[in-house]
């Protein structure tokens, strides 16, 4: 089975999950600044989610340009991570209404890690499919990256019970650890 199927399913689930969370960004009813001060926090959690669908969007698409063939395992897998990545704009909305509150931090930081706890479950998955020594498990290797990012997510929500701040502090140098794409990918993309 080929793979262009489910990266365009994938790629049209991310799009709308991106429509979404634009479409919860409501124009301030008067121009001041008081009225920007209020959009501020439902701004930047607009753009803290937008970097990781982004940053998921482009490791999806490293991930699966090495991958020759799927299975079942990874057709479920993609769509469990999907699911979680689904509930973003859900969450993004609710932080952006209520920032700095210790559940909505929570919710975000949850949802955070079960994006990146499927999305280690879909990599081993292609990594199955493709041959455990193949190019794509040699360059993939252990993925500290991956879990690294898992027990900082796991700390943010841990923050969140005290100092929602510290959270969002901790989301945002994730993202940034990911702005870049998997260099060990990259690399054999580029040749």
């Amino acid at each position: 089975m080929k793979t262009n199927r489910m990266e365009a399913f994938s790629d049209g689930v991310l799009a709308i999950i991106i429509t979404i969370m634009v479409l919860e960004l409501k124009p301030p009813e008067i121009i001041d600044k008081e009225a920007f001060k209020i959009l501020i926090p439902t701004l930047i959690s607009y753009i803290l989610s937008f970097i990781y669908v982004g940053i998921y969007w482009n490791n999806h698409h490293h991930l699966l340009y090495k991958l020759s063939r799927l299975n079942g395992q990874v057709l479920w897998s993609n769509l469990h991570w999907l699911f979680w990545m689904s509930l973003i704009p859900f969450s993004t909305a609710w932080v952006g209404m209520n920032p700095l509150e210790t559940v909505p931090t929570i919710f975000y930081g949850v949802i955070l890690l079960f994006c990146g706890i499927s999305y280690l479950l879909l990599q081993r998955k292609v990594v199955h499919c493709e041959g455990r020594n193949s190019d794509l498990a040699k360059e993939i290797g252990y993925d500290w990256k991956g879990k690294i990012t898992m027990l900082l997510y796991a700390t943010g929500i841990i923050f969140a019970f005290w100092v929602p701040l510290i959270s969002y502090i901790i989301y945002f140098v994730v993202a940034i650890g990911w702005f870049i794409p998997d260099s060990r990918i990259e690399k054999t993309i580029m040749k």
